[in-house]
């Protein structure tokens, strides 16, 4: 079994934002996978909503996770999705299920 904890953190774009939103979590990748404790980060936009879109993350721990989120590259997203979002995003922490 494995300790590592999955993320699907979603996203609703602002009308004629939905561009801006894909390239900033298109950003995101490299710097989010250069970090050591980074197992995966892939962002997926809805093809039949375009404004829509999710990125799933899986980290080896939450330790991990909370040193992402206090890094630049995450601090600075963080201030745009403020202006870009039509809500909040979320953020939904799943871990496996025991066998």
């Amino acid at each position: 079994m494995s300790n590592t904890l999955t993320l699907v953190a979603g996203f609703i774009a602002k009308p004629g934002q939905e561009q801006r939103l894909r390239d900033e979590l298109n950003a995101m990748i490299a710097p989010s996978v250069a970090e050591e404790g980074c197992l995966g980060y892939q962002p997926f936009a809805d093809p039949d909503r375009p404004e829509r879109m999710i990125i799933l993350e899986e980290w080896v721990s939450s330790e991990a996770l909370e040193y992402h989120f206090a890094l630049p590259h995450f601090q600075h997203v963080a201030r745009v999705l403020d202006e870009i979002l039509a809500e909040p995003f979320t953020l939904r922490r799943l871990t496996d299920i025991p066998t």
